[in-house]
């Protein structure tokens, strides 16, 4: 059951979704508390309370449909820094930072590569004996890049070398020094 849940948490922004989930939770309950702990009554209220259930689904939408991550981070840094305006200071800040730290976990969170999820690769191998390119440990070391070879003299020029030189175009073929003699 545990490596279930561990592997369906790594498959999705699972703590970004949590943040949120909580900032949406901590900016809904603020006007449904006492009256002596609330900053802004009355319709503000409704806002809060709404601004509250949009990042609780935005951090459930990452959970549950995380490639709709991009949209639901943009949308809980939006609306988790109107409610710092728009609800009670965003629960007393607690609410609009975490769901800026939150939303912006959901949005830069990436799926591993399918190669990645697979188990690791095992070691390298070792280089045979007498390999005059293992390393210190025996094993093979990292190939080096070979450098191209440079141009024979007799390989194409380089595209664009015929314009240079004068050569085909409106002349003909016979370029601007094709005959000294002509003015």
């Amino acid at each position: 059951m545990l490596l279930t849940f561990r592997r369906w948490r790594r498959g999705r922004p699972f703590w970004g979704g949590l943040i949120t989930i909580g900032a949406g939770a901590e900016i809904a309950a603020i006007p449904l508390a006492p009256l002596k702990v609330m900053v802004l009554q009355g319709v503000t209220g409704v806002v809060s309370v709404m601004m509250g259930l949009v990042l609780v689904l935005m951090g459930l939408s990452a959970w549950f449909a995380p490639y709709y991550r991009g949209l639901a981070g943009v949308l809980a840094v939006l609306v988790a820094a109107g409610a710092l305006v728009l609800s009670n200071l965003g629960g007393f800040f607690v609410g609009t930072v975490g769901g800026l730290v939150g939303g912006s976990l959901i949005f830069a969170w990436q799926p591993l590569p399918a190669a990645a999820r697979s188990d690791p690769p095992a070691e390298p191998d070792a280089a045979p004996d007498g390999d005059p390119d293992a390393g210190p440990d025996g094993t093979a070391s990292p190939r080096t890049y070979d450098a191209p070879a440079s141009r024979d003299a007799d390989a194409a020029p380089p595209r664009g070398a015929d314009r240079l030189a004068g050569a085909g175009g409106a002349t003909g073929g016979q370029g601007p020094t094709a005959d000294p003699s002509t003015p």
